[in-house]
């Protein structure tokens, strides 16, 4: 799928008064709702230092963790938020629920429905798997995607974004490097949106021509095939791991010419700022995309972006959960004004 090509989710994610009713893609959402998004994930990392880090904004909801594909950061993250908002979670394991057996996922779905659950966070290998469930499930249930396939991974562009905030303030002022395996990358199609929105002004893509996009031109972003050239003065450096899983074919000729050419050592992080701070997703291949000693040196903030996960988490649910109600309401009221 091309970056350009990717389906806009943003009629489907807001109410009809513009509040976000499901999370699926940062694709046509406008910079005041991720903004938004931001700020009242800063206002929950500002709770970290209480003795309570609860607050009862999902008390009484039941949040179903949907995870078609294996994550360590992602679910535990969406399990922490949850229940830091007060919520009940059910965690499906997927290997041994009844799909395995033959159910259908509409089937299973229709299963959860009827046990009055409120929100299901998806994670699935193929593209559009969030949306689809979104629209098939009752318009009740909130969905946010925690990745699909090669499409989208918002809360992980959310999560970065709120990082780089958080380090180097306005983002009219910076150059961002995202760096490895961009044609497979959910995450950086998603931060591709999200920082163009926000309004990122020196944005680039440092990568072999075989792990770009073939459209990569209609974008308008900066293309470098050397990191001498690429991470020349910029505030942040975004790493990638390769994702052999999603390689069709050979697309390399080594892990170790990989390395060689576009890991980010020390030495190749001197052509950046000397401010610059770096970023992975994870997981880590260290000696892959990335050195040890960049990965855990002073100017790496890989750990503020787990930290910074459950805030930006803990803001789509709450907010998600609210343009349900909203939206609910609403339908309520004009059902009641109906002759």
């Amino acid at each position: 799928m091309g970056l350009a090509a990717i389906k806009d989710s943003s009629n489907i994610q807001l109410t009809d008064n513009g509040q976000l009713r499901h999370f699926l893609s940062i694709e046509g959402l406008p910079k005041a709702l991720l903004t938004e998004i931001l700020d009242t994930a800063d206002s929950f990392i500002s709770m970290e230092q209480q003795s309570v880090k609860k607050v009862p904004l999902l008390r009484g909801k039941t949040v179903v963790n949907l995870f078609f594909e294996s994550s360590t950061r992602t679910r535990t993250t969406f399990e922490l938020a949850a229940k830091r908002l007060s919520a009940d979670v059910l965690n499906l394991n997927i290997s041994t629920s009844a799909t395995s057996k033959g159910e259908t996922l509409l089937d299973t779905l229709k299963n959860l429905e009827a046990m009055a659950s409120d929100m299901f966070v998806v994670r699935h290998s193929q593209s559009g798997a969030a949306h689809f469930i979104a629209e098939k499930v009752t318009p009740n249930i909130a969905i946010i995607n925690a990745g699909d396939g090669r499409h989208a991974h918002p809360t992980q562009a959310m999560l970065d974004t709120l990082t780089v905030r958080r380090h180097k303030g306005d983002f009219k002022q910076l150059s961002v490097a995202i760096v490895g395996d961009i044609l497979h990358s959910r995450v950086a199609r998603s931060l591709i949106q999200a920082f163009t929105t926000l309004g990122v002004p020196d944005l680039r893509l440092i990568a072999p021509n075989t792990l770009l996009p073939v459209n990569v031109d209609a974008l308008g972003l900066r293309v470098f095939n050397r990191m001498a050239d690429g991470l020349k003065d910029v505030d942040v450096v975004i790493m990638l791991r390769l994702q052999y899983e999603r390689m069709q074919t050979a697309l390399l000729p080594s892990q170790h010419e990989f390395y060689q050419l576009y890991g980010l050592t020390r030495d190749k992080l001197k052509y950046a700022k000397p401010d610059a701070i770096v970023m992975h997703p994870g997981p880590i291949n260290r000696g892959v995309e990335i050195s040890s000693d960049v990965a855990d040196g002073k100017q790496s903030v890989i750990l503020d972006q787990v930290s910074n996960g459950i805030a930006v988490r803990m803001a789509v649910m709450s907010m998600t959960m609210g343009g349900q109600m909203t939206q609910q309401s609403d339908s309520l009221k004009r059902l009641g004004d109906e002759p």
